[in-house]
């Protein structure tokens, strides 16, 4: 495996200098159900913030990554080629061969802390799932939020997992010193759909349980509809039954981002394709013949049906650099205090 090729400055590029050696990983599997085929290889690694490619469509510069590699299995998965990087294979190894970057949460710490650092924003959950099924074990979420509380550190979240709840009480406090957001993904609710291309993600009615939990509490919660897959979750009735069930869920805001299919996931994608839609392997290649991205017409046409439906059950689009606040629940007590602003992207 290439461990050394994994530059600190990014997660997505090679370099001379190593993110880990070899030397620093421990491969181990679990005799559990929740782990069965699943292989982890934990690393103590050299960097953890990492500065996003300049020519990068992210509208943020600096994540977070705790893993690498993502038990959702996703067919779709963007991140499926950063696998190639390590020598481990984009498919089948994407989904069971889960790198932990066990140290995570320390080296936050002493990057927050150092003089070179200016609190500019994180984005977690952009690559691979923070709140995986691998997360249930190693606990590295906690630590990392954390630190970035004790630093008044600005930052955002975007998960398919469940798991998060478990973390509500830290995102809370973190909330109350800094700008803090957090999206769930629900891309559509058909759950046929979703049993066989996110098989190994929470369904889609449990993580919108997940807004509920977060509406509830106080903290605005966001859905990115992601990804809107052509032909098979864009039908109208499909889109509106979506975002209904969105606004029904509480959501802040909704929204849509079309499915793109860049090189690594691309070709897991159309093998997934070819077995269980085999008739639309056409459409697909036509649809996406200039790129990983669909045609702008299709996106926009997509937006503008979602914003409309968005509209009409009462929710809107999340505003590019415009934070979403919401108040907190009055606190129980012989003493209210002043509810606290909770910035939400």
């Amino acid at each position: 495996m290439r461990w050394e090729n994994l530059s600190p400055d990014s997660e997505h590029s090679r370099a001379d200098t190593a993110l880990f050696g070899a030397e620093a990983v421990t491969t181990r599997t679990f005799d559990t159900p929740e782990f069965h085929g699943i292989t982890f290889h934990e690393i103590r690694a050299r960097s953890v913030v990492n500065r996003v490619p300049g020519a990068s469509r992210m509208p943020f510069e600096w994540t977070v990554n705790p893993y690498r590699g993502c038990s959702h299995a996703c067919v779709y998965c963007f991140a499926r080629k950063t696998h190639s990087y390590l020598d481990l294979d984009t498919g089948l190894g994407f989904d069971s061969q889960i790198v932990v970057k066990v140290n995570a949460p320390e080296l936050l710490r002493q990057r927050l802390a150092s003089r070179s650092w200016h609190g500019e924003h994180i984005a977690m959950g952009t690559n691979v799932d923070c709140y995986q099924r691998a997360e249930g074990r190693y606990r590295l979420m906690p630590g990392i939020i954390e630190a970035l509380r004790d630093h008044a550190n600005p930052f955002s979240l975007l998960t398919k997992g469940t798991l998060i709840l478990r973390d509500l009480p830290l995102l809370r406090q973190a909330a109350e010193v800094t700008d803090v957001g957090v999206s769930v993904s629900v891309g559509f609710t058909d759950e046929e759909l979703w049993r066989t291309v996110e098989p190994g993600a929470p369904a889609p009615e449990r993580r919108l349980d997940v807004v509920r939990a977060f509406t509830d509490a106080g903290i605005g919660c966001g859905v990115l509809m992601a990804p809107v897959v052509p032909f098979l979750s864009d039908r109208p009735e499909q889109l509106r039954a979506t975002v209904r069930a969105v606004a029904a869920s509480g959501a802040a805001s909704v929204t849509p981002l079309v499915l793109h299919l860049r090189p690594g996931a691309r070709e897991w994608f159309m093998s997934w394709l070819a077995r269980h839609h085999p008739h639309l392997v056409a459409r697909y290649e036509r649809l996406y013949a200039e790129g990983a991205y669909a045609p702008r017409w299709y996106q926009r046409r997509i937006t503008r049906q979602v914003h409309d439906l968005a509209r009409e059950y009462g929710i809107g689009p999340a505003r590019a650099g415009a934070p979403r606040r919401v108040p907190a629940p009055e606190p129980e007590g012989p003493e209210p205090e002043l509810p606290a602003q909770l910035t939400l992207l």
